[in-house]
């Protein structure tokens, strides 16, 4: 297929939606649309979020923390529906001007605490129960270097690979070329790692694996973008291996459910007040409009 030629003009304006899936919520400005004040419950921490790939990093978190003994961090989650907008409601703008999910608010200390982007609230959730992350050392830093790694490389993967080959309104050979190029070599670079040790950082699970595996480990087992056939999933063997290891944690079952409100109803857990509420899934709970 032969690309279209585009002479950018002099100065850009927006026209309005430019196709495709989600195109209808994307504008070249920032700031609330209208005014949608967000609930609250009643644990300390306050997730507004979704179950895309960023969304489960952060109840996966929560999960592993509370399957590790914490039971401060019970929390209340909220689903974010980005397809209708909730994203630039008022009260979500207060605790992320950058709309995006996820984002949370910390009652646990004296004044309510905003923390926005799915590191930040790793590393805000790791340090505050001093797990998944070393205090200190080398460790520390590996495991920081890998997860800055993801910050850095995932919109490459989303915003690159994902949009051209599974969203955009058209089929054009030549960002698809370049952004597979790059989501191969993301993979190449995580084969290579996985070789050599167990886990991301080293020996121990950490955030460092549960900031990747929901983008490159969800990519291989074929949840993402229906593209594991077309990147040769299979051929990456030791990511394919870890995927599936940290697929099998409780955890991390319980924290792709989360915030889920599209796929197999099964699968859907539209809000997680409680421990009980992954047993008792009862239609209103899983929300009767929206399976």
């Amino acid at each position: 297929m032969t690309d279209q030629s585009y002479t950018p003009p002099e100065v850009w304006t927006w026209q309005g939606d430019s196709g495709g899936r989600f195109a209808s919520i994307n504008r070249p400005v920032a700031g609330a649309t209208h005014d949608q004040p967000l609930p609250e419950g009643d644990h300390p921490f306050q997730l507004y979020s979704l179950a895309t790939p960023n969304g489960v990093k952060a109840t996966v978190m929560f999960e592993e923390l509370l399957d590790a003994g914490h039971s401060g961090a019970e929390y209340d989650a909220w689903p974010i529906r980005i397809g209708d907008g909730d994203q630039f409601g008022s009260g979500f703008v207060d605790i992320n001007p950058n709309s995006k999910i996820p984002a949370m608010v910390d009652r646990s200390g004296p004044e309510p605490l905003r923390v926005f982007e799915s590191g930040s609230i790793l590393m805000h959730l790791a340090e505050k129960f001093g797990a998944f992350l070393a205090p200190s050392g080398p460790n520390r830093t590996e495991t920081l270097n890998w997860l800055f790694w993801q910050m850095g490389s995932a919109p490459y993967l989303g915003g690159g690979f994902g949009h051209f080959y599974a969203y955009a309104p058209e089929k054009w050979q030549y960002p698809i070329d370049r952004f597979t190029m790059e989501a191969k070599r993301q993979l190449d670079v995580l084969d290579r790692q996985l070789g050599e040790r167990p886990y991301i950082a080293g020996d121990d699970y950490t955030v460092a694996d549960m900031a990747i595996w929901p983008w490159y480990g969800q990519l291989v087992l074929g949840r993402l973008y229906d593209a594991a056939t077309f990147l040769d999933a299979k051929s990456y063997t030791h990511v394919m291996e870890w995927a599936e290891r940290i697929d099998a944690r409780p955890a991390v079952q319980r924290g792709r459910m989360v915030n889920r409100t599209f796929g197999e109803p099964e699968m859907q857990l539209h809000e997680r007040h409680a421990p009980e509420d992954f047993e008792t899934r009862t239609q209103d709970k899983i929300g009767e409009n929206d399976t």
